[in-house]
Order: C-alpha cells, then structure tokens, then sequence
C-alpha cells in the first residue's frame, strides 16, 4: 500500500477491533467524565471542499483532548488490586492530562513521567489534577523507560497513550458520537500518532455503518515529519521511522501500536500526510474563521482539506482531536501561518545611507495599506558598501496579490530589494 492507494476496507469488525457492544458500555462508562463535545458547520471549510464539512469539538472536552476517553475506560476497568497499586504514564501533554483526570475521579494514585522542558502549561495542569509528575530525560522515549522501570519497581499498572484494547475502545466511544451527530456522515478525517483515536473511530463507525448497510471513509492524517503509517502500511507490519521536529508534537509517534495498525489495516481507508505549513495555516484559519484555539496536531485533519489532500469527501466530518497549545508555540505558529499564507512578507532593502530613506520607505508601505510590524535597520550587514544600510522590514499584507503589490511598489520607487522566505 503506499500513503493514498488504498483497496476499499471491509464494513464488519475484525478480531483485532473491539466489539460494537463492547464500545456501546464504554460509552456508557466513559460518559461519567467525558463531555458530548460539539458538532460545528464549517462554511469556509465547505466551500474549499465542495461539499458540507462538520467540525467535531474535542478541543473542547475535557482535559482539552479525547485522550480523557481511552484513559478513563482503562483505568475504570482494573481489577481492584491492580487499582489498589496505582497507575502510571508517560506523556509531554494530553495523555498525562487524561490519565491524571480518570485517575483523580476513580480515586486511584497516579504518577505521571514527563520529559524535562515540557511546557509549563501542560506540567501544572497534569499536577492540578492530583498526579504526581516526575521530569525525566528530554524526550518521551525516555520518559517512557523510566514510567516502566517504576511500573517493575512498584507494581503500578502501565496506561499506554494508544496500543491496548480498553483504550481503543475507550476512543472509540468518538465515533459513536460522530454518527449521533451527523448520521449521513460519509468521510471522516481522523489525526494519526500512534494510531488509537483512528482505530477506535474506525471500529465503531465501520460496524455502526454496516448495521444500515452504508459505507463511510475514514481518512487519516499524519504530520508529514513523523509520518510512520505510510511505510508501515506498504511494508504490511509496524515500521519505526526517524521522526523530524514537528509543530505537530501531539503525533509524534516513531512506530505505529501493534493493535491499532492491524485495525487500521483493515479498516481504515486512506492515510495522507500534511507539511509543517499546511498544519500552520490550519490552525490560524480555525482561529479567524472558526473561532476555535486547536494545537496543531489537532487541525491536520483540517490541513489535509486546505492542502487538496480529501477529495470526493461528500458530507464530511474532521476530528479537532485537541487544543492544549502552550501561549508561547501558538504565537510562533501563528507567525509562521501568516507566513505560509503569504499575509507575512519579509523583506531587506539596500539604502543609501543618507537621511528620509527609512521615512520614504515606511510611507512607500503605508500608501500600499500595508502594516510594519517590524523593522531593522544597520550599516554592518554582509556585502555592504560604506554608503549603504540594509534595512529588514517586516510586513503584514492581506495575501499573495496584496504582497505582490507591496513588493511592487517598492520596487517601482528604485528600491533594491530582496524577498525572504
């Protein structure tokens, strides 16, 4: 299989997935903690796809993210002994917030592993909570070994982020609610990491369906930087890749769950991959148009539809699977979707060093309702000649025939310049 030639998927569950019946009393349990989250018509969305879009809301359950489902179906179904010796998990964000609430609310001890470096806002939520956090290594992997050395030194149950039956079906409970919301659903856009949330969707909308004899797509998307499914899926088995940084950090997943990629095999229909500017500009669009604050591992549902990337969708349904996005990465991410939107331009122009040129510049602008937002201005760049200056303006414009304008008005006025990407 390769990452958008996909055979169609059967309609009926497989060993691997959970039961219909076993999701329906997860919904039930799962219900006790987890919101019914929104369901939001997307008009801009609609009209880039040629068809109605839906949003569903879990950016807005709580915990901030899905993850409270599958946690919370595990922790519910340990045995009393295994309740009695506590829990632990290792997360830098939602999966800890998830554990640490279920954990909370079934009154069991939680100790929660994150690496050192973990966003403030993620660290204090997950002890807010009541979990006992402990910062170790700088990364997951790391976290991860140190959450099953204290699992083999204390006896605490492990709660996995994706690969196990209870959490699957636990996620799987979303789907459920997917086609109570929108029972003409026929495509629906699901994040992949690990691969937990698609394949409990996957599992309790393909059975559901199948109950009325409709078929429904479900499409996964996976940051183009740490996409593990496509080459797993055409090598047939699990593949661990060399993941690169992401603003999609929520996905970062290196192998695919031993579960979830035989669910995936066999129920999902496609996987696509969205790049680091796609992701960005998703999240500034749910922001403006949709009024919704997403991490960006929660809008690449959105960035594979402003990409091009789901076609033929009919009535489509896109997972916002989180929104805890720490203040500091939304205003980088902010600043590069502007960017990757072209309503961001970056310019260095060479002037003579002689007074009124930074004045000329900045009217030049403002006569082409153009907004500085930025400005650098020194006589020590490389290249140089002693009677010149460079000077960097920042700019925002209201997109690529705006910039254009801009760009050609400077130029039009004698103005050496050089646009930076």
């Amino acid at each position: 299989m390769t990452d958008t030639d996909f055979s169609p998927r059967v309609q009926t569950a497989v060993s691997a997935a959970p039961l219909l019946a076993d999701i329906e009393a997860a919904r039930e349990r799962v219900g006790r903690v987890a919101q019914v989250t929104p369901m939001e018509s997307s008009r801009f969305l609609a009209e880039i796809i040629g068809s109605p879009v839906f949003m569903k809301c879990e950016n807005l359950q709580r915990t901030g993210s899905y993850k409270i489902r599958g946690a919370y179906n595990r922790i519910s179904s340990l045995s009393d002994d295994e309740k009695a010796r506590g829990v632990v998990a290792a997360s830098a964000g939602n999966h800890a917030q998830g554990v640490a609430f279920a954990a909370r609310e079934l009154g069991i001890k939680a100790t929660i592993f994150m690496p050192i470096g973990v966003p403030l806002p993620k660290l204090q939520a997950t002890r807010n909570y009541g979990a006992d956090v402990i910062l170790r290594g700088h990364s997951v992997e790391e976290a991860l070994r140190a959450a099953a050395e204290f699992a083999a030194a204390t006896g605490a149950v492990v709660i996995p982020p994706f690969d196990h039956i209870d959490v699957v079906t636990g996620q799987a409970t979303l789907g459920l609610e997917i086609l109570d919301q929108v029972p003409d659903a026929d495509t629906i856009v699901v994040p992949i990491g690990g691969g937990g949330l698609i394949s409990g969707i996957a599992s309790a909308v393909k059975q559901r369906a199948a109950q009325t004899g409709r078929t429904v797509r479900v499409i996964g998307v996976q940051a183009a930087n740490a996409a593990a499914y496509p080459p797993s899926l055409a090598a047939g088995a699990p593949v661990e890749i060399t993941t690169t940084p992401t603003i999609a950090d929520g996905i970062q997943v290196s192998k695919p769950g031993l579960l979830n990629f035989d669910i995936i095999t066999e129920l999902v229909d496609e996987v696509v991959t969205v790049s680091e500017a796609d992701t960005a500009r998703a999240l500034l669009l749910l922001l403006e148009r949709a009024k919704q604050v997403v991490e960006p591992a929660g809008a690449v549902g959105v960035a594979a539809m402003l990409s091009g990337k789901i076609v033929d969708a009919g009535t489509a349904v896109v997972v916002l699977s989180g929104g805890n996005i720490d203040p500091l990465l939304m205003q980088r991410v902010i600043s590069h979707g502007l960017a990757a939107s072209d309503r961001y331009l970056k310019l260095r122009i060479m002037l003579p060093d002689r007074p009124g040129q930074l004045a000329r510049t900045a009217e030049l602008v403002a006569e082409a309702n153009a907004n500085v937002v930025e400005v650098l201005h020194t006589r020590h760049g490389k290249g140089l000649q002693i009677s010149q200056v460079e000077l960097e303006l920042h700019i925002e414009t209201r997109g690529p025939e705006h910039r254009d304008q801009v760009v050609a008005k400077l130029r039009d006025a004698g103005f050496e310049l050089r646009v930076e990407q």
